[in-house]
């Protein structure tokens, strides 16, 4: 049996954190536009544990690295992995935050621990372009969460993954919209964004439009109801969308606990 703890702690760290770089790639505000240049290492570490992710900024890019740095600028200690869970969750922790001289590559976080804010439920951004972000970010992170929920010992994922041959499960806004991807293939798991284009998808998720995406993954509207509305279809096993819908599920229950 795969401890809940750390299983959460997997998907913050591998799902949820490289938003940080799809956020920043994205990012058109006047603090971003003036400290692009602004280089530096982040690290959100475990205290005592080899625990931890790391954001690199280099040459105006962001990258998100799994592991613990050996020099970061600036570092956010927890004292536990519940900590660090819970900051990533919704509650109020308080990690030892160290390098706090780096004032200008602290105000680089600012925009994006926002812009990750977006991901909860009470956030309904009315602007189209924000609406769109969300939508990417959702599919992003549940598609590699899927992948992570397999990798990081789930009993039942493993038992769903390890029966199926090389199928894709795909998810797209439609006619051109975000589009992310999980591959299967005899218990092994990938995802990926954007369209898988070497094969079929063996189910296909297409939303109708940015609206039909937002009903369906940001409040949550009813699958069955979303595909009598006109919100969704599903190309493919009725059986392992519904499937794929219920580890949908635990993924939201393991982040919004």
């Amino acid at each position: 049996m795969a401890d809940k703890t750390m299983l959460t702690n997997r998907i913050i760290r591998m799902s949820v954190l490289p938003l940080f770089k799809v956020l920043y790639d994205e990012a058109d505000d006047p603090v971003t536009r003036l400290l692009k240049g602004v280089d530096g290492i982040v690290q959100f570490a475990v205290k005592d544990t080899d625990i931890g992710t790391y954001l690199e900024f280099a040459a105006s890019r962001l990258e998100v690295y799994q592991g613990r740095h050996p020099s970061p600028d600036i570092a956010f200690i927890f004292k536990s992995v519940e900590d660090m869970n819970g900051m990533f969750t919704g509650k109020v922790v308080f990690p030892r935050l160290k390098g706090l001289h780096h004032v200008r590559l602290l105000l680089k976080l600012i925009p994006l621990f926002i812009g990750l804010t977006m991901l909860m439920p009470n956030k309904n951004p009315k602007d189209p372009a924000k609406r769109e972000l969300k939508i990417k970010m959702i599919m992003y992170m549940v598609t590699n969460a899927l992948s992570q929920l397999n990798k990081g010992g789930d009993e039942d994922m493993m038992e769903w993954t390890s029966k199926q041959p090389d199928r894709i499960y795909q998810l797209s806004v439609q006619p051109s919209g975000p589009a992310a991807y999980l591959r299967v293939k005899a218990g092994k798991t990938k995802s990926g964004h954007g369209l898988y284009t070497r094969k079929a998808p063996f189910l296909h998720m297409k939303f109708n439009g940015i609206e039909g995406a937002y009903k369906v993954m940001a409040e949550s509207k009813d699958t069955v109801q979303a595909m009598a509305d006109g919100d969704v279809s599903v190309e493919g096993s009725p059986e392992y969308g519904g499937k794929l819908g219920t580890f949908m599920l635990r993924i939201q229950d393991l982040l919004l606990p």
